[in-house]
């Protein structure tokens, strides 16, 4: 059989790690199969697929070597982070430079350009669309749509619905499947479910980048189940096993709100991009924002913390706001790219920034630091620069970098994209431990099992607007459900 990918006993090593990632590791890909890797958070997956793309080391300078490598002459890559692959300003010129590079008669793109943003469900008021104005679901969308305007032989996909909703999700999906039905495609995703259909190859990774299994998903999941849940890696299923831990502790809930915004408008570009007109918070409440992609989620959370043109009269523990400093003070932000936070060389200084900044001792940072990098599961990384991190390893510095301070609100843009099963729960329930203690969480997810096992409340954006907002009584939730 053909093999249209391989690599034989590679090593590699990111400067500054003490261990190999990968040592002698040899995995071939044979023309037509659909592959799924599947492995904990952090064990070389993206990295696997940059190096049998060749763009490690050839784009990303990244120590290695192996005995014989094959790369695809034909083919495309979908990144996890969207924004890492885009060329051009404008969507219709980020497909254009794709075709132009296929020579494509220029009479022909406009209908081709067109087809593309169908196929991925795309919709826009006009293709000339700046990028940067799009929200991260649409931008996957749009990255899709570039790769397929390749006409690839090889798919390399890397988590390319992290930032979809469950419609998004599922189209994007049916797509791929029609499209690179006779197509090599190789796959790291978390939401095996959508896939498990598709891939009739599973190569399972333990934390140490190593090979623990390769074959059909039922032998997989059979044989390695026990395994697979020890190492906190996503299997079918595995929200119906999940049990809750149950805490005595009660919400302590005050008559008085802790945020309150009268006509609360957001603004891009001097357009009016979302409008609520009327916000009441109280602590102790864990709130999930949902909605399509594009409806206007991350902007509502954007203009909650004037990181944006924002109108609105906003009150704090029922006195006016006095100013954006104290609204930074009193909140924390984690944004959906977690780069944008970042202004540090190390994981230890990222988490370490906002205390030092507040002339906390080196002991107390220390003790801090240490005590969030083992909840975060991120103590080998203490020394790494944060771009130096896995997707789901930024996802987790973001969150613990901006909680250090124990903020009373806490506002999550999709905080568990791209996470394994087990940093997900682990995030979730140390997020409810706060909560339980009056800690208010606004979360925007796709992720209906995180509304159904943690959320008490839920706000639904449409068209940058909130349609609904929903109490969630459940028996598991009833006694931290608050009454207005």
């Amino acid at each position: 059989m053909e093999r249209v990918a391989y690599v034989e006993n590679l090593r590699l090593k990111f400067p500054g790690k003490e261990r190999l990632l990968f040592k002698d590791l040899s995995i071939s890909f044979a023309k037509g199969e659909k592959v799924l890797l599947l492995g904990p958070s952090g064990c070389g997956k993206s990295t696997l697929l940059q190096v049998l793309a060749g763009l490690i080391p050839h784009s990303i300078e990244v120590p290695m070597k192996a005995k014989k490598i094959k790369i695809p002459e034909r083919f495309g890559y979908v990144f996890q982070d969207p924004d890492s692959q885009f060329c051009m300003p404008y969507v219709d010129e980020e497909i254009a430079f794709v075709l132009e590079n296929l020579c494509v008669p220029r009479h022909e793109m406009n209908e081709r350009i067109h087809d593309l943003l169908n196929l991925v469900h795309l919709s826009l008021e006009t293709p000339h669309t700046n990028i940067q104005t799009l929200s991260g679901g649409m931008k996957q969308r749009l990255a899709i749509a570039s790769v397929l305007a390749l006409e690839p032989d090889v798919l390399f996909l890397d988590e390319p619905t992290a930032l979809l909703d469950e419609e998004g999700t599922k189209a994007i999906w049916q797509t791929i499947k029609t499209l690179a039905a006779d197509r090599t495609v190789i796959i790291v995703e978390h939401k095996i479910e959508y896939v498990l259909d598709f891939v009739d190859r599973i190569v399972l990774f333990n934390e140490d980048g190593e090979i623990v299994a390769d074959g059909n998903a039922h032998e997989v999941f059979t044989v390695y189940k026990q395994m697979i849940a020890e190492q906190g890696i996503w299997y079918p299923n595995i929200w119906e096993e999940y049990k809750k831990p149950i805490t005595a502790q009660q919400p302590f809930h005050s008559p008085v709100p802790l945020l309150r915004i009268e006509h609360l408008r957001g603004y891009r570009q001097k357009q009016e991009k979302i409008y609520v007109e009327h916000i009441t918070i109280h602590s102790g409440e864990w709130i999930a924002v949902t909605g399509e992609n594009g409806a206007g989620k991350s902007t509502l959370l954007q203009a909650m913390m004037k990181l944006i043109p924002t109108d609105g009269t906003f009150e704090w523990c029922g006195q006016p706001l006095q100013s954006e400093k104290q609204l930074l003070k009193e909140v924390a932000f984690v944004f959906q790219n977690p780069e944008f936070q970042f202004v540090t060389h190390s994981v230890y200084d990222e988490m370490a920034y906002s205390l030092r900044l507040e002339k906390r001792s080196e002991h107390e940072v220390n003790e801090k630091v240490n005590e969030l990098l083992q909840l975060f599961h991120l103590t080998e990384q203490k020394d790494e620069h944060p771009y130096q991190l896995s997707m789901g390893q930024k996802r987790r510095l973001s969150v613990a970098a901006s909680i250090i301070n124990k903020h009373k609100l806490l506002l999550l843009d999709e905080p568990t994209f791209g996470q394994d099963a087990k940093n997900t729960f682990a995030l979730l329930e140390w997020l409810e431990m706060y909560r339980q203690r009056g800690t208010t969480i606004v979360m925007v997810t796709h992720d209906e099992q995180i509304v159904k096992h943690f959320a008490t409340r839920r706000w639904k954006i449409e068209n940058g607007r909130l349609i609904a907002d929903e109490q969630l009584v459940s028996e598991e939730k009833a006694d931290v459900v608050f009454s207005k």
